[in-house]
């Protein structure tokens, strides 16, 4: 591990200041991803900038009615929050399917949405990885990649997005709130992750220097009749192979409103736009449901060892769908 420099900074212009002066900083909140990346050798920071002080660890509600979220709240207290749980249940769900108890207790919302990709390629250094080198090339694509991308992919890297917090968060349309130098400044989610086109070691599109301060949920009625599910190769604490947040708003048994994202299927959570219009408007049922699912998938791009994603995704659309409809018709 590179030597490197440790600063605690209690107020958001210090710590604002030190990630200017210092393009190698980085902002240590729980550590649990940056400290093992560091420790693999792929992130090497001159400056730890210790932000678990800044008093950015609080949820509230907006003016309009919906949630702040601080970027060093840490997952089990969003997790647990009451107002999270009733209002947006997918949330607290998604954050408890992400990690261990131990994770979650030191691991903060800012840190979630930055964590790197944990495709196998990337923490081994003795094999070519764009979104670790740019331009020494993608190991997975013809290697082990069961794990990886059928959506949104390039041939330039096939790595997923690790988090389930960020799925949930894409379908209520969450805005991420920073600061630097020049400001505040605000990322809808939609906007927040970049494509992964030929520049996959770009991956946010927060400007330099920029410190995560909150996440902004709106008022979102439908969001409380929301659900998330995740399927993983063992019961316990592991990274999706698949996962969806849906919110679903019927009457008479009509789709009125509809939210969904999905999860582990390309380099961000992806926001199933598609399937959302197919539904709205139209009959709450299964076959309606595969249809939509159906329509997001059509541009699924599946590498020679992961095609069994379109199927579990299309089939966990269905079942997640079809619950939420039969809950409402009670």
């Amino acid at each position: 591990m590179r030597e490197f420099g440790y600063q605690r900074v209690f107020d958001v212009p210090g710590a604002v200041a030190l990630l200017g002066a210092d393009p190698e900083a980085r902002c240590l909140g729980g550590g649990t991803n940056l400290v093992d990346l560091m420790k693999a050798g792929v992130e090497r920071p001159g400056l730890l900038i210790d932000v678990r002080e800044l008093p950015l660890d609080g949820i509230e509600f907006t003016e309009g009615g919906g949630l702040r979220i601080g970027a060093t709240v840490t997952n089990s207290d969003l997790a647990a929050h009451p107002d999270v749980r009733r209002r947006y249940p997918a949330l607290a769900q998604a954050v408890l399917a992400g990690a261990s108890g131990q994770l979650r207790n030191m691991a903060t919302v800012g840190g979630n949405l930055l964590q790197r990709t944990r495709c196998g390629y990337f923490t081994d250094l003795a094999r070519p990885c764009n979104k670790r080198v740019p331009g020494s090339g993608c190991s997975a694509i013809e290697g082990e990649h069961h794990h990886h991308a059928i959506l949104g992919a390039s041939s330039h890297c096939v790595a997923v997005h690790p988090s389930d917090m960020a799925v949930a968060l894409a379908a209520f349309d969450a805005v991420v709130h920073y600061e630097t130098a020049d400001g505040p400044g605000e990322l809808p989610f939609a906007e927040f992750y970049l494509p992964v086109g030929d520049t996959p070691h770009r991956e946010t599109a927060l400007p330099a220097g920029a410190l995560i301060t909150g996440v902004t949920l709106p008022p979102l009625p439908v969001a409380a009749a929301s659900r998330y599910r995740k399927v993983r190769e063992r019961a316990s604490y592991a990274f999706a192979i698949g996962s969806v947040a849906a919110a679903l708003d019927v009457r008479d048994g009509v789709v009125r409103e509809v939210r969904l994202a999905l999860g582990a299927v390309a380099s961000r959570p992806w926001r199933a736009l598609a399937a959302e219009r197919v539904l709205t408007g139209g009959p709450a049922d299964a076959d309606a449901f595969a249809a939509a699912a159906d329509a997001e998938l059509a541009a699924a791009e599946a590498l020679p060892h992961n095609g069994y994603k379109v199927t579990l995704m299309r089939n966990l659309v269905v079942a997640l769908l079809t619950e939420l409809a039969e809950e409402a018709a009670r």
